[in-house]
């Protein structure tokens, strides 16, 4: 069984980097029928944030990347990894280091003039004497002297250091007892069962040192897959202007969060030149094997338009669900699937959609001013004094109206249609004058007439 992890440090926020690995970690185990396991790596209690943790729980809900039974706290393991660490130093795999910060500053000073890599020298790795008074030691693993460290890598290929070059005997246990890094992600790896380790390749450097604890811990050695960073269109580390925020705030930013999936899932992996993937499609064709060596650039525009996709084909209720999020609350509205029918063609956000709904819906409190400046003219206000007037004195189908109007004023629509609309939303900018007044009414567009031409009046005519 394949059995995969995601597993982020709660000292910041989850970013799209991080959502990506979580998810490619996610379809590989469950296109094999697998488990996804979530672990929160706690273990850093100084910047540990309890607020970086719920956020990360939300970020999963909202993407619906529902993870296999319960979150493993590192921060609740820690006499587990005590009892690995006193396991390793019985079998004379790993020893207590002496030497204070002092010395080990000072060697590596002298290895730095020496234009030697600055490295621990294996002082106490065979200390038999009597240990120095008033140190507290730290527990180092003895790492191979010499030879070779090699994995197959999913996406690199083969990989391999020369122990010399990268190894010395690092720490597993720090002064005041707490494991590292490298050594708390060999053992919850290893009894969480995790088959195969999907993360970014910023981690490569950390795989010969796990390697080695592994093997001696005596653990299964995992399948690696390191994915390349997400680079910015110029080709440099994505930053927080980029894109590389909250995953959450894509959410307040209006976009939804398939659209977000399928976005991420097409930053290093592809399936001929298909874009759009539903989670059903990700899952039966992905395979961590595919995914580009190379890093992949982050791309707003496609994004915009993955999310005006997902828009134009969700279902009416899903948007006005969305929506909500945005203060407009649209479930119990008879025009609620005119109305969402109407903007979903135009919409790249769901905050746009709100705004066009609201620019519909609500009474303009304000007129654009280039827009009345360049359409309303002395002729033009006649025209719609008459329009408003017509209209009083018939119900029905608008458009039916409005020709009848045209036709007996041999007027063209474009004479009033820039009136109308901007009378109705107070921009020339919406969607179909006739639709607009569909969802609001007849009441209501004569109101918004009759304001108009008083604003207009009371204002004065710039445009004869």
């Amino acid at each position: 069984m394949i059995i995969t992890r995601f597993a982020p440090s709660p000292t910041g926020y989850l970013h799209i980097g991080g959502l990506r690995t979580a998810l490619y970690s996610y379809l590989w185990a469950k296109r094999n029928g697998g488990k996804f396991l979530l672990r929160i790596e706690d273990t850093d209690l100084k910047r540990n944030s309890l607020e970086a943790a719920q956020a990360i729980e939300e970020a999963f809900k909202w993407t619906g990347l529902s993870y296999d039974g319960e979150i493993i706290y590192q921060s609740q393991r820690f006499d587990l990894y005590k009892e690995y660490v006193r396991k390793l130093l019985e079998e004379k795999k790993a020893y207590y280091c002496y030497m204070s910060k002092e010395e080990l500053d000072a060697l590596r000073e002298e290895q730095t003039a020496k234009k030697e890599r600055p490295r621990y020298n294996g002082k106490y790795r065979d200390f038999e004497g009597e240990p120095p008074l008033g140190i507290e030691p730290v527990v180092r693993i003895k790492a191979p002297l010499s030879g070779e460290i090699a994995f197959e890598d999913g996406v690199k290929g083969r990989i391999s250091f020369k122990a010399e070059d990268i190894l010395d005997d690092f720490i597993i246990a720090r002064s005041d007892g707490t494991p590292t890094y490298n050594f708390t992600v060999v053992i919850d790896d290893a009894l969480m069962g995790i088959t195969d380790v999907i993360r970014g390749d910023d981690h490569l450097s950390n795989t010969p040192k796990q390697i080695v604890l592994y093997e001696a811990l005596g653990f299964r050695i995992p399948k690696f897959f390191h994915v390349p960073m997400i680079n910015n269109p110029q080709g440099k580390k994505l930053s927080k202007r980029d894109g590389a925020t909250d995953v959450m705030e894509y959410k307040n930013m209006g976009y939804l969060s398939e659209a977000l999936l399928n976005f991420l899932v097409r930053l290093g992996w592809s399936h001929g030149d298909q874009e759009i993937f539903s989670l059903k499609e990700m899952i039966e064709l992905f395979n961590p094997n595919n995914i580009n060596a190379s890093a992949s650039s982050y791309n707003q525009q496609k994004l915009e338009w993955l999310n005006a996709c997902y828009i134009k084909n969700a279902p009416s209720q899903r948007l006005w669900n969305e929506a909500l999020n945005f203060g407009l609350d649209m479930r119990d509205d008879k025009n609620a699937e005119f109305l969402a029918d109407m903007l979903r063609e135009r919409a790249k956000t769901i905050i746009q959609f709100v705004q066009m709904a609201k620019a519909i819906i609500d009474e303009p409190l304000s007129y654009d001013e280039h827009a009345v400046k360049k359409f309303v003219t002395a002729l033009g206000v006649t025209h719609l004094k008459n329009y408003a007037a017509f209209l009083k004195e018939y119900d029905g189908g608008f458009e039916n109206v409005t020709n009848e109007f045209l036709e007996k004023n041999a007027l063209k629509l474009k004479d009033i249609a820039q009136l109308i609309r901007i009378a109705l939303t107070g921009s020339s900018v919406s969607p179909s004058i006739f639709e607009v007044m569909d969802v609001i009414g007849l009441k209501t567009v004569l109101s918004r007439l009759d304001k108009f031409i008083d604003f207009i009046e009371k204002k004065g005519i710039e445009n004869e």
